[in-house]
């Protein structure tokens, strides 16, 4: 058996233009390397998963190579690429402040910054997580960051900005990562599956990218894992069953059932979502988000906002045309206020149930104020 390596550390970016989702980011960066105007100091803020610590990475490696490409990218040839690729640069110290946030680890890294780089222009000092450094490590930090040597530049990782101290902050260039756009993943994702020769369905690399939520590492993680277990042919319904999602189609069908007052109907399909082992606040949460997409709709140009695939984007554009915007507004007034009570309440199946009969009653009762 081949040693297997998962997704995110196969295809993790080795150059600025295979990063995904951050191109505002990666440019500026770029165009600092060119035109020899490096901050000393970097911040990576951003939630996880959105490529902090690739790109810091990728900055590290770029800025030590010494045939740098046209478009500002490393050559992957030159000594000193080729011994951070192979793991072994003296050049580039990667520290976690996770398990490492004493003043003593400081001043460890104190010590190394004071040593000229052996290859290469610079010594970097990668800091992974560094709100988790202590109140007495921030400070003794504080000097050296402030004026390092000129061969040392700092890049500090981390995923919760509002607990460094202010002070660290006003010492460092910052960089806000974005969550990454489903489309960017769905296209990553795609990429992938021709490396691979993974059948796929766009459907299914959608939801993938949904559940994802803007995390590119989590979305390979969840991909590995379909793979798996669809024997490396992707589809809709194995991603919806692997991953516990409920499909599109039990929310165009208790809207429809809404709008004709089919109160049974609706009692019977909540029935079959509990069946398959659904949680009721998963189905609210999915059916507020379905109102949500269907008042989107109402106005026919903002319908580029969903992002989902383009044969579910035309069964929204129908369904909006048949509901009128009170009904959409008082289906979400209700389920908000049933999602507010669901925690609280002691029969929670029954307190679903009566909100669905509401829910179901809305359209009847705007017929009748018509009259």
């Amino acid at each position: 058996m081949g040693n297997f390596v998962v997704s995110a550390r196969k295809y993790r970016p080795q150059t600025f233009n295979s990063v995904v989702g951050q191109e505002s980011i990666t440019t500026t960066l770029k165009n600092a390397i060119l035109k020899d105007h490096l901050a000393q100091a970097f911040l990576f803020c951003g939630s996880r998963g959105v490529g902090k610590t690739t790109v810091a990475r990728i900055l590290a490696k770029t800025i030590n190579c010494f045939n740098l490409s046209e478009t500002t990218e490393p050559c992957n040839e030159c000594e000193s690429c080729t011994s951070f690729n192979d793991g072994h640069s003296f050049n580039i110290l990667e520290l976690d402040a996770a398990s490492n946030n004493s003043v003593d680890d400081i001043r460890n890294v104190i010590d190394q910054v004071r040593i000229a780089p052996q290859v290469g222009k610079y010594k970097i000092f990668i800091i992974d997580e560094v709100h988790m450094l202590s109140a007495a490590a921030f400070n003794a930090f504080l000097k050296t960051l402030e004026e390092p040597p000129e061969h040392a530049i700092f890049i500090l990782a981390t995923t919760e900005k509002h607990k460094i101290l202010p002070t660290i902050l006003s010492r460092c260039q910052i960089f806000d990562f974005h969550r990454i756009k489903v489309n960017d993943i769905v296209s990553h994702l795609k990429g992938i599956s021709e490396k691979e020769k993974i059948k796929t369905e766009d459907k299914a690399l959608h939801i993938i990218a949904q559940k994802a939520d803007g995390a590119l590492r989590d979305a390979l993680s969840i991909f590995d894992q379909i793979v798996s277990f669809s024997n490396e042919n992707i589809t809709y319904t194995s991603v919806i069953e692997n991953l516990n999602v409920l499909d599109y189609d039990y929310y165009f069908k208790v809207v429809d059932f809404a709008l004709d007052s089919k109160i049974n109907e609706n009692l019977i399909l909540f029935n079959d979502i509990l069946q398959k082992g659904f949680d009721a606040s998963q189905f609210l949460i999915g059916l507020s988000e379905h109102l949500r997409n269907l008042m989107i709709c109402k106005d026919e140009p903002s319908i580029s906002l969903l992002e989902v695939p383009d044969d579910i984007k035309e069964n929204y554009l129908a369904q909006s045309k048949k509901v009128e915007m009170q009904f959409l507004l008082l289906g979400l007034d209700l389920l908000r206020d049933t999602e507010v009570h669901y925690k609280a309440s002691k029969n929670k199946r029954l307190h679903v149930e009566i909100s669905l009969m509401k829910f179901s009653s809305i359209q009847s009762n705007l017929e009748k104020k018509k009259i």
